[in-house]
């Protein structure tokens, strides 16, 4: 006799909607409510309508900062990892050296070096203050890109390392045998592979490379952390700015981790 399997039903704290009302979380959320009312009520707010224009461009400055130099940075960590997997032992040992040493520096340390130092000696050779890059290599962010990249780079490289690593060799062995060229199973499995094997970590990164985009402004780059320090100069508040501070980042934050959260969704990764 045939029997009919049942569907497959939802598991987990939040199967049932109702679950999620639960006494302490209803606490929790009286007392979020409490603290934001106290906030909106006993602070001053009156200065934050004519500095919304200039938040805004912080913002977006600061999204411009952790987009495109994650997206570079990534770009540099897929070789990093990937060479110190598979290549020969000098370009493996300059790769591990690069991440070592990049993340066993402060980043601040690393930004400074870059505009202070590197950016110093550039006007100093009438070659570059005549070439059709000096008028980027005059301008701060280009070495707050640069900063940025190369440190997520160093952090992702090594997570691109151990997910080259922890590809089962069996599916390699398998696209061979099936006839793939080295570059098409590099393309076809073995980075899609990784990838699926990083994307949790890089959750993590992402938003660690969001709490370090406020370093730039210490190079006179104007995010959002620069706006706000013009605001408390502005205005000679300290708690209000701050607030708003950490609201602007917990929110952007949360955008990142339910970003990354559907994705993984669409994309299996258990397992792999």
């Amino acid at each position: 006799m045939s029997t009919v399997t049942p569907p497959l039903q939802k598991t987990g704290e939040f199967a049932n909607p109702s679950s999620f009302f639960r006494p302490h979380r209803i606490i929790l959320m009286l007392i979020f409510v409490a603290i934001v009312a106290s906030c909106a009520w006993f602070m001053r707010w009156d200065w934050l309508p004519r500095y919304i224009p200039r938040l805004g461009q912080g913002v977006l400055v600061t999204l411009a900062m952790l987009f495109s130099t994650a997206f570079l940075g990534f770009l540099l960590a897929v070789p990093l990892g990937l060479v110190q997997v598979i290549g020969p032992w000098p370009i493996k040992w300059l790769a591990s050296g690069f991440c070592t040493v990049i993340r066993g520096t402060p980043l601040l340390l690393q930004l400074w070096l870059l505009y202070y130092g590197l950016g110093s000696l550039f006007p100093q050779f009438p070659e570059i203050r005549q070439s059709f890059l000096w008028p980027y290599l005059r301008e701060a962010w280009p070495y707050g890109v640069a900063a940025l990249t190369i440190s997520f780079a160093a952090y992702e490289g090594e997570v691109m390392r151990g997910a080259f690593a922890g590809v089962p060799a069996g599916e390699l062995e398998a696209g061979r045998a099936y006839g793939m060229k080295p570059f098409t199973l590099f393309r076809r499995i073995w980075l899609p592979r990784a990838i699926h094997r990083a994307l949790p970590t890089l959750n993590g990164e992402m938003v660690l490379q969001l709490k370090s985009t406020p370093l730039v402004a210490t190079i006179t780059v104007v995010d959002v952390y620069a706006i706000i320090s013009r605001v408390r100069q502005e205005t000679f508040l300290t708690y209000e700015p701050l607030l708003l501070l950490a609201l602007i980042y917990l929110c952007l934050t949360g955008v990142l981790v339910y970003g990354f959260k559907k994705l993984e969704d669409r994309i299996p990764t258990r397992g792999v």
